[in-house]
């Protein structure tokens, strides 16, 4: 009996008892089960007696009473006690909760996927770096974050578009491409640009595809090597974040707001809100209307749009694109960011507590990491993958809470140990293939027998308590957007898992032991392990490898 099962199971005896006279009361379309804290309380808990105590006029103890009666006899509950102040706990036959394990395997990748968040349609921009030069561990954090929470809410069945916002107007383009020509003409780099040997790749790259550059004058060479420099920049980028597994599906342009005429059409719209003042020569939002810190200007009394003019205009793009939420998960640094954003959204007629989330990651420290030999001052994203791997790198990161500042030690995260995190869940995952791989070699087959009564060992119970408990810890884990509940929920797992595979065997002891069904039924479960194991750190990301 899956907890969906029991919910449903306890939701149908309530309707009974009311319709028996039992007691009266509007019956919820949900009844939502728990694990109990102490497994001596059984599997399953649930307070729904308590909820409708009241409105049934009778004391809770009583109501819990009158229902337990009918859940105990229910096929697949063992025993139903009545503890504190009316909490019903329930304790599954053995048969009932072993049946888990089949559901589990015939279910395959689809199994812990929900449709908690149907209905929600999510624009959710991560990184988000300028592309002026290569990614660095400041923007690893939101890469694997930021993907892990897209993987998370498509599983509970959010439709989610990923999108990187590109930096590509602004003055920091021009210092870009400036420090781009110098280097070709062998030039000191020029002031507040960017130094770093990338810059000279970048420089070679321009000059292969057009000698010329080196004769033109300063304007129109500057006017060729910008385009250039900047799509191998950004194609640079890109291959980085394939190589850490992370994809977009828009890649959205700045310098495209400003050239579309999208700017100027997002300050006449909030000025048609109502929230738009000309003074001082300048036309300002009045954020303050909205909690924000301080009036913001939109468009200087020269007459040049400010960042903020695009970021309002950007939000207007997301919400004409159809995107009722919009997630932005931004660096250490963009604080401020957040009551800015929420104000523009509620200047354009959105509820700041319902269609936009502004999330900001802490800084990462990464002891040990060296700075990049070609940006010079950085420490790149690709050099911390040549170093740790993809792997250790994504699920370290996503394994603690965004808010939380990180300091993480580089040689820790190498080691294959069970003190390493990822070792240890990726261990695991490589321990049940390889029971199922021995198994099969010793005659030991899933489709020779199934008996989920057998499944009577503590350690089995406690292991398929956890199993049961996935899809529950994805819907949660996407609902907050907190990837790392699934990292420390497969750690749990994994050590559950160890136990078990230290109490009870899946093959026969020797050539002359019968394989029984007990040995064919602990493969089920053995295999439900190993699929859980792998969907979860699929939401991170992260590999599941047969072997290690």
């Amino acid at each position: 009996m899956t907890p969906e099962e029991l919910s449903s199971a306890i939701r149908a005896a309530l309707l009974e008892a009311t319709a028996a006279g039992d007691f009266t009361a509007d019956v919820p379309g949900e009844v939502r089960v728990e694990r109990p804290k102490n497994r001596d309380h059984g599997d399953w808990s649930t307070n729904i007696a308590l909820q409708l105590a009241k409105a049934a006029g009778m004391p809770p103890r009583d109501l819990a009473t009158r229902l337990a009666e009918r859940l105990t006899a229910i096929d697949g509950i063992s025993q139903v006690d009545v503890a504190g102040p009316g909490f019903l706990n329930i304790t599954l036959d053995a048969a009932s909760a072993g049946e888990l394990a089949r559901n589990i395997v015939e279910s395959g990748t689809a199994y812990g996927k929900n449709d908690s968040e149907a209905g929600h349609t999510i624009n959710l921009e991560f990184i988000s770096a300028n592309p002026t030069g290569p990614l660095h561990i400041g923007h690893t954090r939101w890469a694997a974050l930021g993907d892990s929470m897209r993987r998370l809410l498509t599983a509970s069945g959010a439709d989610v578009t990923a999108e990187y916002y590109i930096n590509d107007a602004g003055a920091q383009m021009d210092k870009f491409a400036l420090s781009v020509l110098a280097s070709a003409k062998g030039q000191p780099t020029p002031e507040g640009g960017y130094p770093g040997a990338y810059i000279g790749d970048l420089a070679k790259g321009v000059v292969e595809q057009r000698p010329d550059v080196l004769d033109l004058p300063d304007d129109e060479a500057i006017a060729l090597v910008r385009p250039l420099a900047y799509t191998a920049q950004l194609a640079e980028i890109q291959q980085t974040l394939e190589r850490f597994g992370v994809f977009f599906d828009v890649w959205f342009s700045e310098q495209e707001l400003h050239d579309g005429g999208a700017v100027e059409s997002a300050v006449e719209r909030l000025r048609e809100q109502g929230h738009v003042d000309d003074k001082d020569g300048a036309v300002w939002l009045r954020t303050t209307d909205f909690t924000d810190d301080k009036d913001r200007v939109l468009i200087r009394a020269d007459g040049v749009p400010t960042y903020f003019a695009a970021d309002a205009a950007y939000y207007l793009s997301k919400k004409d694109r159809g995107f009722t939420e919009k997630i932005y998960l931004l660096g250490a640094d963009h604080h401020g960011y957040i009551g800015r954003l929420k104000a523009i959204a509620a200047c354009a007629g959105d509820d700041p507590d319902v269609n936009i989330d502004v999330r900001i990651g802490q800084l990462v420290n990464l002891n040990g990491a060296r700075l990049s030999k070609r940006a010079g001052n950085i420490i790149e994203l690709n050099d911390l993958l040549d170093w740790i791997g993809k792997d250790a790198v994504r699920y370290n990161l996503a394994r603690y809470p965004a808010d939380s500042p990180l300091s993480l030690d580089g040689e820790e995260l190498r080691k294959q140990t069970n003190d390493n995190p990822v070792f240890y869940v990726q261990y695991a995952h490589a321990r049940t293939a390889n029971v199922s791989r021995l198994a099969g070699e010793d005659g030991v087959s899933r489709e020779g027998g199934f008996d989920p009564g057998l499944l009577t060992d503590a350690t089995e119970a406690t292991l398929l308590a956890i199993l049961s408990d996935f899809p529950r810890v994805v819907a949660q884990a996407a609902h907050l957007r907190e990837p790392h509940r699934v990292a420390r929920y497969l750690e749990d797992l994994a050590g559950r898992y160890h136990k078990w595979y230290d109490t009870c065997r899946v093959r026969p002891m020797n050539a002359d032991e019968e394989v029984t069904d007990l040995h064919r039924t602990r493969l089920w479960l053995n295999d439900a392990t190993r699929q859980v194991l792998a969907n979860g750190l699929d939401l991170l990301g992260v590999s599941a490898p047969e072997r290690m």
